[in-house]
């Protein structure tokens, strides 16, 4: 599948779902990481209170739990602060002491309620040997290293879902943008085929009436295609085919025997996938540059087979259109005109290209031998659906 359409069609959950998934994994984290806290603490009580007695213990397991809930109450309600202050539209340098002070506010509080309920509202002794206000002050910056973690964390996911938004959003720009210049570069293609396809045709009106009317069979075959394919993005190479072999039976009818055509296509290439109007474009810009700018005329030389996977790289579909004719200065370096061309159908046809495949496919114009132009097409197999 082309990546312009691969982004397009990527299910994107609405806001509300959005804000409903990142409601779940806040409480998720929550959960785990306080009771993760308090089950640190429990792990190591025994370790520091061996000498308590059962009921001692049992205080201190409850202490702890009380505390872990009261942290984790205290930082559930500091997020609508948070919100409505708009901390995660700030940058780090703005960010760093709002964090450190909510910290020290939500510690400070943390530290006085919990020492408050356990030593004044229920009135147990104190245990320490230390001071209350020492003690209350070693707790108070421990609390504010806790708290500035949590921060850290919870301020990282946003970034990161942030950076995550930012970066769908501009990647649905870009599909955005390139399926507005596919839907430019096709609706150029039409206008420019039908006035070299109407050119041939007013020929033939005064040569010959039932080949003009031959003419106008096929030549509605092609509008048809054009029109049909104008609404896709690939088409398989047996039809575009068909309609060049219309295009080029109305060449030969206006050329004669100065045009002649030698055809060399493999039965896998038939069944490969391509633009539409690439085929007839290089044919076109091959007969009209190459064939109807000289009286003699010469011989046009179609091909098109499947390349094998290299190294590194993928099955390629190389066409291959030869026409008589003498190499002109490249355009943007990349596609080359043979002597009057103006390039528009050769660039558009590269722009296309560039477009759907990227870098992996390619069309250029070189000069085979002395007097040769060989227009050269690869286009990676299986890139397409």
């Amino acid at each position: 599948m082309v990546r312009s359409r691969l982004l397009m069609n990527v299910p994107i959950d609405t806001a509300a779902q959005r804000e409903h998934a990142k409601e779940k994994f806040y409480v998720i984290c929550q959960s785990f990481g306080w009771t993760l806290f308090v089950g640190v603490q429990l792990a190591f009580l025994p370790l520091f209170g061996s000498g308590e007695s059962t009921r001692n213990a049992t205080l201190t397991s409850a202490t702890l739990i009380m505390v872990g809930l009261l942290g984790l109450l205290l930082t559930h309600y500091a997020r609508p602060f948070i919100g409505r202050w708009s901390w995660k539209d700030l940058g780090w340098r703005a960010l760093i002491p709002r964090v450190l002070g909510m910290s020290a506010v939500l510690s400070f509080l943390w530290s006085l309620i919990g020492y408050g309920y356990i030593y004044v509202v229920c009135g147990l002794p104190w245990p320490s040997k230390y001071p209350p206000a020492l003690i209350f002050t070693f707790s108070w910056f421990n609390g504010v290293t806790l708290f500035v973690g949590w921060f850290c964390l919870y301020f990282f996911y946003h970034l990161s879902d942030r950076f995550k938004r930012l970066e769908i959003e501009r990647l649905q720009l870009i599909a955005s943008v390139k399926e507005a210049e596919l839907r430019a570069l096709k609706s150029q293609i039409n206008p420019h085929f039908l006035f070299n396809s109407l050119n041939s045709l007013r020929a033939l009106i005064d040569e010959d009436a039932p080949r003009a009317r031959e003419s106008v069979t096929r030549l509605a075959n092609m509008l048809r295609y054009s029109l049909q394919s104008g609404q896709q993005e690939t088409v398989v190479f047996e039809e575009e085919l068909r309609i060049v072999e219309d295009y080029l039976a109305l060449e030969q009818i206006r050329h004669e025997n100065r045009l002649r055509l030698r055809w060399d296509i493999s039965a896998e290439a038939r069944a490969q996938a391509l633009p539409p109007m690439l085929l007839q474009t290089l044919v076109e810009n091959a007969v009209k540059y190459g064939i109807g700018s000289r009286r003699e005329g010469g011989e046009l030389f179609i091909s098109a087979h499947c390349d094998a996977a290299a190294a590194g790289q993928p099955a390629m579909l190389h066409i291959r259109v030869t026409n008589p004719g003498n190499l002109a200065v490249p355009i943007n370096g990349a596609t080359a005109t043979a002597e009057k061309s103006t390039g528009l159908g050769l660039r558009n046809a590269s722009d296309r290209l560039r477009l759907l495949f990227g870098d992996k496919a390619a069309l250029c114009l070189h000069g085979e031998t002395a007097g040769l132009v060989t227009a050269d097409v690869r286009i990676p197999i299986n890139s397409v659906d």
